[in-house]
C-alpha cells in the first residue's frame, strides 16, 4: 500500500508541475483553475496522511498562490444599446487605439476615461419630467422594454425624484437594479425554509423580484440600483464629461457606486481593472467586469454607435469561470432565423452557479479550431449569463475511436438545403418560411409591431395556434376563421372579431415592411427600406442577380447571398405567392429616391437636432431622403447641414465650431 501511495504523490507533482509550466511559462494552462485545486488538494491530503512521502520540491511547500408578456411595453426614447466586451488587455488597448484613429487624433496622446464597475444585474431606463419619475422600462430589445415603474419606485422609495438645480425637463437617467450576495443568502434562507427553490446567483434574484406584477412581492426583495449614465435629455444642459455628468446626477440624489473613477489613459484603467479584480470577491455585489468611457461627452457624441453598442464605451470582462467535462454528443440547432448552430451535450457540470449540460460550438470553423469531437474531455466556460462554451479540448485524455465531426447537408428539421456563407463559416436553413424549428419565431416576427403589425396576434396565441397545427406558414394568419379562432382558450367573440380586422387591416402593407416581416436573414428594417425602394417591385428583387444587389448600398456580399438563398426555395416562393397573388396582401408601390442634382440637399449629408412646428423630425428626414439627402445622428467634419428647432442642444456648437452651415425649419422647408 506504502508503495501505492508513494507513486500517487509522485503522478500527482508530475502533474501538477506540468500544469504549473504551461499556466506560468507558456500562458496556456490546459485544465481550469479548479482542476487543479482539487489536484492539489489530493496531494495535501495524501501528504497530510502519509509526511514520510512529502518531499521538497512538492509544489505543496511553494510559497504561491492560485486564484481558484406581462407587463406594458415602454418605448425609450433613447436607445439602449449594448456595449462591446474585452476579454483581455490588448483589448483595450485596440478599444484606446480605435478611438484615436476615428478622432484623427495623436496615438500617443493619452485620453482621459470614466470607469464603474459592471454590475452583474438588470439594466433599467427611467424617465423623469421637471424632475419627477414618471415611468422605468428594462431594457427589452433595446428600443423598448417592460414597465416596471411600480417595482422601481419601491427601490428608490423617497428618492423617486430629481433634488437640487439644473434639472432638465425630461431626462432618461440609465441605471443597474441588483441584489447584495450577504441579501441572497438571507432570501434563500427563508425560501428553503417555505420549500422553495433558492436561487442560484444575485442576478436570477434581482431580475426576478423587478419583473414581479404585484409590486407589494417585489419589495419584499432586497434590490438596490445604481445609476450608472443617461439617455436622451431635453434641452441637452448635461455636464461636458462623463465624470461631471455622474456628479451631477449625485447631487440630483441619485444612488451612484462609489467605486467609479475618473482617470488619466488606457494604462490607468488597466490598473483600475485589476484593483477591481482583487477586490472583486470583498466587494459585496456580483460584478463581471468593469466598463471603460470616453470621459468627454462630446467626443462620444462624434464616434456615435454601430448598429448595437457606441463606440466610446468596452467592457472589460473578469475572467470566466472554468471546469472539466465530456462531450457526449454533437448535434446542431435551428434558429428562427434559420441559423444552424452545432451544440456539445455535454456531461451535466457544475459552473458558475449553475448545472452546464449544453455549450455552444459557434460554427464550423470553430469546432474545427478546437478539434472537439463525440468522447473528448473539454474544458467549458460560463461567464455571467452567456452560453457556456467550449474552451479547449484536452488531447491526451481523447478516446482511441473518436472522429471528426462532419457537419450535415441539409437540415435537420425540414430538409431544405444548408446554405453556407462567409467561407463556409455561416450555416442557416434556407428553408425560412416552412421549416418546423424556425416556425414560431418566425411567425411572432411576422405579426409584430414593425412588420404586419397585427394587433392581438401575441406569442402566446402564435404559439398555441402552432401548436393546434392551424398556422404552419405566414399565409394561414389570412386564413384563419371565426370558428377557429373562437375555440381557442381564452378568446371572446370581441377579442376575435378584434383580431380579424386586426388581420385584415395588415392586408394593406408597404414594400418594405411586407419584406421586413418576411424575416430573410440579415434583412433588417433598414435593409428593407433600401431594397423597395430601390428595386420598386417584388418581381424585381426576387429576380435580382449578385451583382445587381451588391451595387445597391448597405448591400454586401453577405446580405445580397441571403436573398439569393431565401428566393431560391421553391417552398418560399410558394408561400410568398399565396399571400400576394391569393390572399390579398398588397402595397403601393414606394416612390423612388429623388435624382434631381439641382437640389441643395442632392448626396448632402444633414443632422437633424431639436424639436419643430409645423412637421416632426421623421417627417423631415423623409422630405430631407426624398430630396437625395443622407441623414445621420451625429455632427461631424462630413455634415454639410444642420437643420436646428427649438433647444437643439449641443450639436449645434459643433456645428458651429466646425464651420457647418445652420439652417431653421423655415429655411429648410423653403429649398424643398
Amino acid at each position: 500500500m506504502n508503495t501505492s501511495v508513494e507513486a500517487q504523490i509522485h503522478a500527482l507533482i508530475e502533474e501538477l508541475a506540468q500544469h504549473n509550466y504551461r499556466y506560468y511559462v507558456l500562458s496556456d494552462p490546459e485544465v481550469p483553475d479548479a482542476e487543479y485545486d482539487r489536484l492539489m488538494q489530493s496531494l495535501k491530503a495524501l501528504e497530510t496522511q502519509f509526511p514520510q512521502y512529502r518531499l521538497s520540491y512538492s509544489p505543496t511547500q511553494a510559497v504561491g498562490g492560485f486564484v481558484s408578456e406581462a407587463f406594458r411595453p415602454i418605448e425609450h426614447l433613447q436607445a439602449m444599446y449594448s456595449i462591446n466586451d474585452g476579454f483581455d488587455e490588448q483589448s483595450t488597448f485596440d478599444f484606446d487605439l480605435r478611438i484615436k484613429r476615428r478622432l484623427e487624433l495623436d496615438e500617443n496622446q493619452p485620453l482621459r476615461y470614466f470607469c464603474e464597475p459592471k454590475l452583474d444585474g438588470l439594466a433599467v431606463n427611467i424617465l423623469f419630467e421637471k424632475g419627477w419619475m414618471v415611468h422605468a422600462a428594462t431594457r427589452g430589445d433595446g428600443n423598448t422594454g417592460e414597465d416596471v415603474s411600480q417595482n422601481v419606485r419601491q427601490i428608490l422609495g423617497k428618492q423617486a425624484r430629481l433634488i437640487g438645480d439644473n434639472i432638465p425637463d425630461r431626462l432618461e437617467l440609465r441605471g443597474e437594479v441588483f441584489m447584495r450576495r450577504p441579501q441572497l443568502e438571507k432570501l434563500n434562507h427563508r425560501r428553503r425554509e417555505n420549500d422553495q427553490k433558492p436561487f442560484a446567483n444575485p442576478r436570477n434574484a434581482a431580475a426576478g423580484g423587478l419583473r414581479q406584477i404585484d409590486p407589494k412581492i417585489s419589495a419584499r426583495r432586497p434590490l438596490e440600483l445604481y445609476i450608472y449614465g443617461a439617455g436622451a435629455c431635453e434641452p441637452d444642459t448635461l455636464p461636458e464629461s462623463q465624470a461631471e455628468l455622474m456628479e451631477q446626477i449625485k447631487n440630483w440624489e441619485m444612488p451612484v457606486s462609489d467605486l467609479v473613477r475618473s482617470v488619466q489613459g488606457i494604462d490607468a484603467c488597466l490598473r483600475y481593472h485589476a484593483d477591481i479584480l482583487e477586490r472583486r470577491e470583498q466587494i459585496d455585489f456580483d460584478m463581471d467586469g468593469v466598463v471603460y468611457k470616453l470621459d468627454d461627452r462630446m467626443l462620444q457624441q462624434q464616434l456615435g454607435s454601430t448598429a448595437k453598442a457606441p463606440r466610446w464605451v468596452l467592457a472589460h470582462k473578469f475572467p470566466a469561470q472554468e471546469e472539466l467535462t465530456i462531450v457526449e454528443q454533437i448535434d446542431v440547432q435551428v434558429g428562427r432565423t434559420g441559423a444552424i448552430t452545432p451544440v456539445a451535450r455535454l456531461k451535466p457540470v457544475h459552473v458558475g452557479g449553475v448545472i452546464v449540460s449544453n455549450a455552444t460550438l459557434h460554427n464550423k470553423n470553430e469546432i474545427e479550431r478546437l478539434d472537439v469531437r463525440e468522447g473528448d474531455t473539454v474544458v467549458v466556460r460560463r461567464a455571467g449569463d452567456v452560453i457556456p462554451n467550449i474552451v479547449k479540448v484536452l488531447l491526451n485524455k481523447r478516446p482511441e475511436k473518436a472522429r471528426s465531426y462532419q457537419f450535415p447537408r441539409s437540415c435537420p428539421i425540414c430538409n431544405s438545403h444548408i446554405a453556407y456563407s462567409d467561407g463556409g463559416v455561416i450555416a442557416r436553413c434556407s428553408g425560412g418560411l416552412v421549416c418546423d424549428a424556425q416556425r414560431k419565431g418566425m411567425i411572432r416576427h411576422f405579426v409584430s409591431r414593425k412588420a404586419m403589425d397585427i394587433d392581438g396576434l401575441g406569442s402566446k396565441l402564435v404559439d398555441q395556434l402552432v401548436n393546434e397545427k392551424l398556422i404552419t406558414t405566414p399565409a394561414d394568419i389570412y386564413r384563419l376563421n371565426e370558428a377557429q379562432l373562437l375555440s381557442m382558450e381564452r378568446l371572446a367573440d370581441k377579442s376575435v372579431r378584434n383580431l380579424l380586422d386586426a388581420i385584415n387591416a395588415s392586408r394593406e402593407t408597404t414594400f418594405a415592411r411586407f419584406l421586413y416581416a418576411l424575416g430573410i436573414p440579415l434583412i433588417g428594417e433598414t435593409t428593407a427600406a433600401t431594397l423597395a425602394r430601390n428595386f420598386i417591385t417584388l418581381d424585381a428583387l426576387k429576380n435580382a442577380e449578385f451583382d445587381q444587389l451588391v451595387e445597391i448600398n448597405d448591400v454586401g456580399p453577405l446580405v445580397a447571398q441571403s436573398l439569393l438563398d431565401f428566393f431560391g426555395e421553391a417552398e418560399n416562393l410558394q408561400v410568398i405567392d399565396q399571400m400576394v397573388n391569393k390572399l390579398g396582401i398588397q402595397w403601393p408601390d414606394p416612390e423612388p429616391v429623388a435624382r434631381d442634382e439641382s437640389s441643395l440637399f442632392y448626396n448632402a449629408t444633414v443632422v437633424i437636432t431639436g424639436s419643430f412646428t409645423d412637421l416632426n423630425r421623421t417627417e423631415l428626414k423623409a422630405l430631407l431622403e426624398k430630396a437625395g439627402a443622407k441623414v445621420t445622428g451625429s455632427v461631424s467634419k462630413k455634415t454639410d447641414f444642420v437643420v436646428a428647432g427649438v433647444s437643439p442642444g449641443s450639436k449645434v456648437d459643433k456645428a458651429g465650431k466646425l464651420g457647418i452651415e445652420i439652417l431653421d425649419e423655415a429655411q429648410l422647408l423653403s429649398h424643398l
